[in-house]
């Protein structure tokens, strides 16, 4: 059986520095196991890794498609305590230049949500929802 876990998502990368400066903007934690062509962030469950798209396709054997433009399929939550936290969360991205795709607004389910994009389009919802539980250290144990 494989463990039921998820330790660590890599983002593949076409300007590093660029993101890199992005999320240590966002005041984001970096761990001291990065270096030039690699960042790793500290969340309160899953570590975060920003690593160049190419290398990530040669270690696939895939290819890169090339373009920052592209729906990737694939989301990232940041799930908050509070409802004003989603509004917080949200100006502080503008501040730091991500795009806000949805402005924080009442959801039907009972929450707060809103999205935005980082420099090269990876998404993100920010999410309140009153049914969420946490652990100490902030990482999420039900929705």
């Amino acid at each position: 059986m494989v463990l039921q876990r998820v330790s660590l998502i890599t983002i593949g990368c076409f300007d590093l520095p660029l993101l890199r400066k992005f999320y240590n903007d966002l005041g984001w934690e970096e761990t001291d196991h990065g270096y030039v062509d690699y960042a790793v962030f500290k969340t309160a469950g899953v570590l975060l890794s920003l690593y160049p798209v190419e290398k990530l396709a040669t270690d696939s054997g895939l290819e890169v498609q090339h373009s920052k433009n592209v729906f990737k399929g694939v989301t990232f939550a940041i799930n908050v305590d509070k409802p004003e936290q989603v509004d917080l969360t949200i100006e502080q991205v503008k501040n730091v230049g991500g795009t806000i795709l949805s402005e924080p607004s009442d959801a039907f389910w009972g929450g707060r949500t809103a999205s935005f994009a980082d420099p090269e389009n990876n998404l993100w919802e920010v999410a309140y929802n009153p049914d969420s539980t946490f652990d100490e250290r902030g990482a999420m144990l039900t929705i």
